[in-house]
């Protein structure tokens, strides 16, 4: 039998509102101390809540539930075996209902589904009720695993067991069976034996909105997303770009399972006294006296019924959570930004036809089918530049370098903007930049296999791509370090891969915006999944496509991610204040920037970081050098 100790999560989830103007899904994700006493993300706790009865009462109602349930487990992980610990959380939060609705009659008619799945030992274990969803993707196959609570739902199993039961008149399929209400609960799955998980496995919880996406969709938009965080972007800008009439609220978590790689990283310590709430719209730290002050006014008003559905009858709409002092983390929040997800392993794609290449490189002093800003999307200008210097290092085997600009130094604020980023990108810190030059375009794959013929390195066949115009892929941090110590030695100078500072600076170009144009992706700005430009996103396009930013350089967001020099941290906490390398950390793991063709928009920001193995490369993964003065 295979160690599950073996086995880590890497875990990401986000939510979006839908066509309503206010959000009752709720979620938290904790990882957990192991039982051995260690901390290195082989235990996670994943909760999510669906609020039912109207603005005020939903969003109430989904975070109070789970931060009740949170609170609970957590407070007894490895007492007892996880089943029975689901059950006591489940019985303890729905009795705190019952008791907020005692204390605050005017919250009579709320009620919310939830979906909790806990992931230890290499096995997923889940308590459920409602019509909310625990998926799993293996072997590009979608599994629900927990049962739906729903009289559609219902009418399905009895069918599966071969018991031919008549849809009543006037009984829709969504409504509901069962939910949350502070009276018994009518249906509970939990089952008592765990799933053993897989290396590769992906599993997703997510609210009853993701069902406007059909099976075939969540499934190919999960092959097309390495990571967990970009599989949550995909699937929710999936949602929103169907376009469904009353889309309802759509929360999404990805699980991915990974095997262990390197030491264990400590997980933050919780607050003792704070609870982070993830729901309504926004995130806030709230005492538990401040929330309830928070929705005093909400309570004047008598809360309209309604929100997902009618139940049955037996089952009365009553939900509201009572909160308490111990903090929870929300995707493993708390008192400092928790670890955000590692590499998964690329999905496995066929042979991409060759895109047609261009007649020759692109030139140095224009870009090739320069694009127009998008008129929708609120633009920042970048400071203006002096036109760039632009050069090229002779080597000593005859030819030259790669194009190098010159780039000023200066000071600038790394990171991310608080909410507006992910927890390994705060907090936002001010560094110095001195002056340096940095390749114009990505390194391509003739300017690297020229290396590889020279050391007798072994590289990638990439014949079916241009080689004088595509970035080359496929090449790990040490084959990115390799080539730039080869460079090196042919000039004369001392080429590197750049500090995430430094690439963050240089692609920033001046400006503090997500993107270096502005705030939206737009149209034709950049090479991603869905960047609305019509190239093809299964493979990368040539160098020199697009617009390039103020400092003179081209593709800094998309096409291919850039390697940088630096370990990987888990935040900012004690970063350098210059432009120095940062040592330490996980150095099995290096930090690549920009995005890919393959990813959402959002890992095109300026400040997005994906963490990668070091001794690997892949189809979405490049070099770009800076070369010290």
């Amino acid at each position: 039998e295979r160690d599950t100790l073996e086995l880590v999560f890497e875990i990401s989830g986000d939510q979006i509102d839908g066509a309503r103007d206010y959000q009752e899904d709720a979620f938290a994700v904790t990882f957990l101390d192991d039982e051995d006493g260690g901390d290195g993300k082989s235990s996670a706790l994943v909760i999510m809540a669906d609020g039912m009865g109207g603005h005020a009462a939903g969003n109430i109602a989904s975070n109070l539930v789970v931060s009740t349930f949170n609170r609970t487990f957590t407070g007894n992980f490895g007492k007892d075996a996880v089943p029975e610990l689901l059950r006591v959380a489940l019985a303890r939060a729905n009795t705190g209902l019952a008791e907020s609705i005692k204390e605050t009659p005017a919250l009579d008619g709320m009620g919310c589904t939830m979906v909790t799945a806990v992931f230890s030992k290499g096995k997923a274990y889940w308590i459920s009720v409602g019509d909310s969803h625990l998926y799993l993707i293996r072997d590009r196959e979608l599994l629900k695993k927990n049962e739906d609570h729903s009289y559609g739902g219902y009418l399905d199993r009895m069918k599966a067991q071969g018991v031919d039961v008549e849809a009543e008149a006037g009984l829709s399929r969504n409504m509901l069976m069962s939910a949350m209400t502070g009276d018994e609960i009518a249906e509970v799955d939990c089952p008592d034996n765990g799933l053993q998980l897989l290396p590769g496995d992906r599993l997703i919880v997510c609210s009853d909105g993701l069902d406007t996406l059909s099976t075939g969709t969540i499934i190919q938009t999960s092959a097309w997303s390495p990571t967990a965080r970009e599989c949550v972007a995909a699937l929710l800008k999936a949602v929103e770009e169907a376009k469904k009439p009353r889309q309802d609220n759509t929360t999404v978590i990805v699980i991915d399972v990974v095997e262990r790689a390197g030491a264990p990283v400590a997980a933050p310590a919780p607050s003792e006294d704070r609870t982070e709430v993830r729901g309504g719209g926004d995130t806030q730290e709230m005492s538990a006296d401040e929330i309830r002050e928070a929705i005093a006014p909400r309570l004047e008003e008598a809360p309209a019924r309604g929100g997902k559905g009618p139940l049955l009858a037996v089952v009365a709409l009553v939900v509201i959570a009572a909160l308490a002092g111990a903090a929870w983390f929300l995707l493993g929040g708390g008192s400092e930004p928790a670890p955000p997800p590692a590499e998964r392993a690329p999905e496995t794609r066929p042979a991409p036809a060759a895109e047609p290449p261009a007649a020759e490189p692109p030139p140095a002093e224009a870009p090739v089918d320069a694009p127009q800003p998008s008129a929708e999307a609120p633009v920042q200008e970048a400071p203006a530049q002096e036109a760039p210097r632009v050069f090229r290092d002779p080597l000593s085997g005859g030819g030259e370098g790669p194009e190098m600009v010159m780039l000023p130094g200066g000071t600038f604020m790394m990171g991310a903007k608080a909410f507006s980023g992910d927890a390994d990108e705060l907090p936002r810190h001010a560094r110095e930049v001195a002056p340096f030059a940095m390749s114009r375009y990505e390194i391509t794959i003739a300017q690297y296999m020229r290396f590889a013929r020279a050391t007798g390195r072994k590289a990638p066949d990439l014949s079916s791509l241009d080689a004088e115009t595509t970035p080359m892929v496929f090449v790990s941090w040490d084959d990115a370090t390799a080539y730039a110590r080869w460079l090196s030695g042919e000039t004369g100078q001392k080429y590197r891969l750049p500090s995430e500072a430094q690439w963050e600076y240089a692609a920033r170009a001046g400006t503090e915006t997500p993107f270096w144009w502005g705030f939206e992706i737009g149209e034709n700005r950049a090479h991603c999944f869905d960047c609305k430009t019509g190239l093809n996103p299964r493979q990368p396009t040539r160098i020199g496509r697009f617009e390039p930013n103020g400092f003179g350089l081209y593709d800094t967001s998309g096409n291919v991610m850039e390697w940088t020099r630096d370990c990987y941290h888990k935040n900012y906490n004690g970063a350098p204040d210059d432009d120095s390398v940062w040592e330490g950390g996980d150095c099995s793991a290096r930090v690549a920037r920009g995005g890919a063709y393959g990813n959402t928009s959002k890992s095109l920001r300026n400040a997005a970081r994906s963490r990668r193995p070091a001794n690997s490369g892949n189809d979405e993964t490049g070099i770009r050098l800076i070369r010290e003065p």
